[in-house]
């Protein structure tokens, strides 16, 4: 901890607290999160287990945050990463009025980016919410806090257990869209209740696989029709309603891939995803009122005025969103 002076405290998690840091030779600025340990002999926690684990195997990209060091610290560890400004539930709980379709495209975007690179790399996140969707100062948005991240079997073989819960993609979107969660449940019985509401009691017909699930039949719920998501939704594109749709399925196998997503419609009609630096700037609590970040106008396009290599993509990143044969 020598090599750093601690700025400020940013916040706590479940396993430890997160401060704001400065490298003393490079003056970098980092978050470091201190993890302790109840008892020695207890060894360091699953969760950071799984953090550190996850956070190495994918740690070449720009939409998860990126693990700079970990060394120990009294009793415990610290864990060193990129600094980042704020997160996308600041952001939207910040915002005036839902968020402009063209920063909800770029949000969701990003996020799709992240959550498909993990995937890729046998990596399920089981936490994705908006306050683990962290915002840098520029605007962009990186998958953080893989606490409760599993490595995953493709061929669906290996089992996991049942008491995680994560938002999802799918969530996470209406929330972009409508200003506030979809499903606001206080508990888990008002939660799927909130979503019984919206997609209606799910049945072995449309879900054949719910008879198989651990709690199956443990609780009933009265017989409900889905409620079509252009009546919840009503300001909502037709690309994005018919986007969200594809998330907000039950049988899991059926909802569409982060890599499919991406390649989507709604990506590509009017208006297209803002730039990051057209993005409202994240503030803490207490800040003043988000505003738009100055930064270079939006360019979708080809400009001969511009250097060739920063016209160009690079197939490398494209590469694992492109669906194969």
């Amino acid at each position: 901890m020598d090599q750093y002076c601690i700025l400020g405290r940013i916040g706590e998690g479940a396993h430890g607290i997160v401060f704001k840091a400065k490298h003393v030779e490079t003056g970098e600025i980092v978050a470091l999160k201190k993890v302790a340990l109840r008892r020695l002999e207890d060894g360091i926690p699953n969760q950071a287990l799984r953090e550190i684990k996850a956070l190495q195997e994918i740690e070449d990209s720009p939409f998860v945050v990126q693990l700079k060091a970990v060394f120990p610290h009294g009793a415990g560890f610290v864990l060193a990463f990129e600094f980042m400004l704020s997160d996308l539930a600041e952001v939207v709980r910040h915002a005036q009025r839902p968020l402009a379709p063209a920063q909800v495209k770029s949000y969701l975007q990003m996020l799709l980016k992240g959550v498909a690179f993990c995937h890729a790399n046998n990596i399920v996140h089981r936490d994705l919410k908006p306050a683990n969707l962290l915002i840098s100062a520029s605007g962009q948005l990186k998958i953080a806090d893989f606490g409760l991240a599993r490595v995953f079997s493709p061929e669906g073989n290996r089992l996991y257990t049942h008491q995680v819960a994560t938002r999802a993609v799918g969530c996470i979107l209406g929330e972009l869209l409508n200003g506030s969660p979809l499903f606001p449940g206080e508990n888990d019985i008002e939660q799927l209740c909130c979503v019984l509401r919206i997609l209606g009691t799910p049945s072995p017909q449309i879900w054949p696989e719910i008879t198989e699930l651990p709690d199956y039949n443990k609780i009933s719920f009265k017989e409900q029709a889905p409620v079509p998501l252009e009546e919840v939704l009503s300001d909502a594109s037709p690309q994005a309603l018919d986007l969200l749709g594809q998330f907000l399925l039950y049988p899991p196998r059926q909802r569409l891939a982060a890599s499919q997503a991406l390649l989507h419609q709604y990506f590509f009609t009017a208006p297209l995803p803002a730039h990051p630096s057209e993005l409202p700037i994240p503030q803490r609590p207490g800040g003043p009122a988000p505003k738009a970040h100055p930064g270079p106008p939006h360019v979708h396009d080809f400009h001969v005025d511009r250097p060739l290599e920063e016209s160009l993509l690079n197939p490398e990143q494209i590469r694992p969103f492109i669906p194969e044969g």
